[in-house]
């Protein structure tokens, strides 16, 4: 029974030292379609603000290659076809931001979350968004660059049908978590038809308008 009690305590410990250490931080959910020109505003926030990105894919990706238990058990997951439990995920994000606090202005959470249960989730294991970012192109413009794309990147779904099937996907998951969080006014629309630095400009305005 006591090492129990001990087990629960230290738990409750570990919790804290999470609030803790990431209290101040600024918390940026970036949600945008595939071709929407979400990574490279991405990238330019990092390069501005000195903000952490942090994409599950990569984290997920990264894990497997490290070879450890956790990428062990990830690999398993995934050759039998099954989604990575949402726990999980959560952890890895939580390590990785603990990990950055002291050194990090904020965090770039990328494609995430995917459902409105992954955001509640993330508020009561790590703490609430400040702002989510949508950045947003229309159905055609995304085609248009993704076939541009497919054109030297060699990646087997950046053909027109498969990404027909991805714009679809993308969009029956977001409209319900723009919807939940526009509820709580912390939605910033940004309008990713234009050029780069037209899209930064409007990036830009929101992230500064940050307390």
């Amino acid at each position: 029974m006591g090492t129990i009690c001990s087990s629960k305590s230290s738990t409750a410990v570990q919790s804290l030292s999470v609030e803790e250490k990431l209290k101040g931080s600024k918390i940026i959910f970036v949600v945008g379609g595939p071709g929407s020109g979400k990574g490279t505003q991405c990238e330019k926030i990092v390069a501005k603000y000195g903000y952490t990105h942090l994409s599950t894919g990569d984290l997920l990706r990264a894990e497997v290659q490290s070879g450890s238990e956790r990428g062990k058990l990830l690999t398993a997951i995934m050759e039998r076809g099954e989604l990575v439990p949402l726990e999980t995920v959560l952890e890895m994000l939580k390590d990785a931001m603990v990990a950055k606090a002291d050194s990090s202005k904020g965090f770039l959470i990328d494609g995430y979350p995917r459902e409105v249960k992954q955001g509640e989730e993330f508020e009561k294991k790590i703490g609430p968004p400040n702002l989510l970012l949508y950045i947003d192109a229309g159905a055609k413009t995304m085609t248009e660059r993704l076939l541009d794309r497919g054109k030297t990147s060699g990646r087997t779904d950046d053909n027109e049908a498969t990404i027909k099937k991805r714009l679809e996907t993308y969009y029956v998951a977001t409209e319900p978590v723009i919807a939940f969080y526009e509820g709580r006014g912390i939605v910033r629309k940004i309008n990713a038809e234009g050029t780069v630095d037209d899209v930064f400009s409007q990036v830009s305005t929101a992230l500064d308008a940050l307390k």
